[in-house]
């Protein structure tokens, strides 16, 4: 797996795809993520960028260090990043699209329509 967005920094990617494994369950609470070296070896990138990347998440709480051992995945992690993912999810799709949807005239009815169709009718 490469990192294809240029416009970004790496940092912010390396972070975002350690989010993603941790909600997608790849990365359970409480075990041990790879090392910033390994990340930088795996994404060949400079072993500074990658702990910057990891360190945004320390900061968060969404990770933490055993000295001596590593970093591990904080009990509830995935919930937190859950609920950022989701209130991120609102604001850049749902108020975006009300917000068109208001200027083009298109009814709340209308658009739950639009909604269960684009999602096959589940």
């Amino acid at each position: 797996m490469t990192l294809i967005d240029d416009s970004r920094p790496i940092f912010v990617q390396i972070a975002e795809r350690i989010e993603n494994d941790i909600i997608e369950g790849g990365m359970p609470e409480e075990s041990q993520v790879p090392s910033t070296n390994q990340f930088a070896a795996f994404y060949q990138i400079n072993p500074a960028t990658a702990a910057k990347g990891v360190n945004l998440l320390v900061d968060q709480g969404i990770l933490y260090k055993k000295r001596g051992i590593g970093m591990f995945v904080a009990s509830g992690a995935r919930a937190q990043l859950m609920e950022k993912r989701r209130e991120q999810f609102f604001e850049q799709y749902v108020v975006t699209m009300v917000r068109e949807a208001e200027k083009l005239g298109i009814t709340s009815e209308q658009l739950m329509d639009m909604i269960r169709r684009g999602d096959g009718g589940k």
